[in-house]
């Protein structure tokens, strides 16, 4: 039964102004009527934790944008393909997301052929995940699990591989360095890239190397958004030292949002295919 409203109404009562809110990150922000799907485009991999572990990520994505439509993909080995997710939005709009971490192959050529050949579909490529401040945060976090300390910054007989799938072009090697630097600048220690495939050093020889100048405990930062067999090749290195992929971090579900708010407010037309340049 509903309250009868009083006959006269009362005066207001003072109030005490309350202290601001803090502004939540702009990744958090409530979804748009009618924005683009956000297709997720992951690699793929035999491994069964892969899949899964791309799914936790964007669940936090979910999380962070509450009502954004977010499809996954691969490029090969897991459904669903990116065909077929394309082919489910036919007449929508939407960003694909390289779940990548630099410039090479796939983000170069096999995700546009894709998008040409749906052209039911109007589509945006943002920029792969790397190299980004974002990564680096992850990156640190997951060194601090697999045994790094503060103390070791400044330690001269502790360095950091950097893992990476690797890559023939040459656009992908100078992503990774990039990111190594960065990470570098925030370990305060030499951080070397090494590759499990495609270009060298492998990360067997970056150990021997640093170990030959004097650094004797080196971690191996796993650059891998994800489980699988590069990645588990290159953590047998020095298991005892060697950090996770960077997986469902919450640094990554943030860094895809950004990356699909870059493609989205990006000047090309709404139906135009373009494939924006790494930062």
């Amino acid at each position: 039964m509903t309250e009868p409203a009083p006959e006269h109404p009362q005066a207001p009562r003072p109030t005490t102004a309350a202290p601001h809110a803090p502004t939540p990150p702009p990744y958090a922000t409530p979804t748009p009527a009618r924005a683009p799907v956000l297709v997720a485009v992951a690699h793929g991999s035999r491994d069964p934790r892969a899949p899964r572990t791309v799914r936790a990520l964007l669940d936090r994505v979910r999380d962070l944008r509450p009502g954004l439509d977010v499809r996954l993909a691969h490029i090969e080995l897991n459904a669903p393909l990116l065909p077929d997710t394309l082919d489910g939005l036919r007449g929508a709009d939407a960003v694909l997301v390289p779940l990548l971490l630099g410039r090479g192959h796939h983000v170069k050529r096999d995700l546009p052929a894709a998008t040409a050949a749906a052209p039911a579909v109007r589509t945006r490529i943002a920029e792969p995940l790397g190299p980004h401040p974002l990564l680096v945060e992850a990156l640190y976090e997951r060194l601090l699990d697999a045994g790094w300390t503060p103390a070791d910054r400044g330690d001269p007989r502790t360095a950091v591989v950097l893992a990476a799938a690797g890559s023939r072009d040459p656009d992908s090697a100078r992503d990774t360095r990039r990111t190594a630097r960065l990470l570098a600048e925030r370990l305060g220690v030499p951080v070397v890239p090494a590759y499990a495939s495609a270009a060298a050093p492998a990360v067997p020889a970056a150990l021997r190397a640093l170990a030959a100048r004097g650094r004797h405990r080196a971690f191996v930062a796993s650059y891998f958004t994800a489980p699988g067999r590069f990645a588990s090749a290159c953590a047998a290195a020095v298991p005892h030292r060697a950090a996770a992929p960077l997986g469902a971090h919450p640094a990554m579900a943030r860094l895809v949002l950004h990356r699909y708010d870059q493609a989205r407010s990006a000047a090309a037309p709404a139906d135009a295919v373009s494939l924006l340049a790494s930062a």
